[in-house]
């Protein structure tokens, strides 16, 4: 069997930096890793995601969004994640089904219930193994946003009042779901990547990872 493994956070939380760091650990450790992002990981997938990050877009609606998300979701679910774990590697991915529940649940208000059957839809059931939530407060993630000097994407143009929303929903994911565990995103990365690896070690062992 192998594992799983999702990140979650409002965009420049760090999510990214500690995925990749996290994907040099594991190949160190000698095991065969696919790291995977989201919308994206398919030619439809990627497709999908030009749609969903163009600025002229902006007319699309939280609905409209909701599906496309959650078709390239399910693109990438059978297409890529359930051959890979089958095949034994360990899948690392930057977002998954939890982005949705924030974004386009918290963020957008669609009905909880029509956000749990869409994700359950696109995944067939698939959950991570474990995910890890570097959690930003807003003022933080707009510093970082500003400092990057980087043309905002339509997903990365929301409003204040939006993200606030999407980090409540994420807290509330972090407090009822066991597979979450929530890590203060103002740490160093260093720091951040050796708490991740600690958290992942004994999951790799039980695993039949070769440490």
């Amino acid at each position: 069997m192998s594992l799983f493994l999702t990140f979650e956070g409002l965009d420049f939380s760090g999510k990214s930096t500690q995925v990749r760091r996290l994907a040099d650990r594991l190949r160190l450790a000698r095991r065969e890793v696919l790291v995977l992002r989201e919308p994206g990981g398919t030619p439809v997938g990627e497709a999908i995601r030009t749609i969903l990050l163009d600025r002229s877009n902006a007319s699309l609606t939280p609905s409209a969004e909701l599906f496309l998300f959650s078709a390239s979701r399910a693109q990438l679910v059978e297409q890529v994640i359930r051959p890979a774990l089958a095949a034994g590697t360990v899948v690392v991915c930057d977002r998954f089904v939890d982005s949705t529940t924030a974004y386009q649940g918290g963020g957008h208000g669609i009905d909880a219930e029509v956000i749990a059957a869409v994700n359950r839809s696109a995944t067939g059931g698939l959950e991570p193994h474990m995910t890890f939530f570097l959690d930003l407060p807003d003022d933080e993630r707009h510093r970082r946003q500003v400092a990057a000097s980087v043309e905002r994407d339509r997903m990365e143009s929301n409003s204040t009042e939006f993200y606030a929303r999407v980090r409540r929903a994420f807290l509330e994911l972090a407090e009822h779901e066991s597979r979450f565990k929530r890590l203060d995103g103002l740490r160093s990365e260093t720091d951040l990547a050796d708490e991740i690896w600690n958290t992942i070690e004994p999951e790799l062992q039980r695993h039949g990872a070769r440490i």
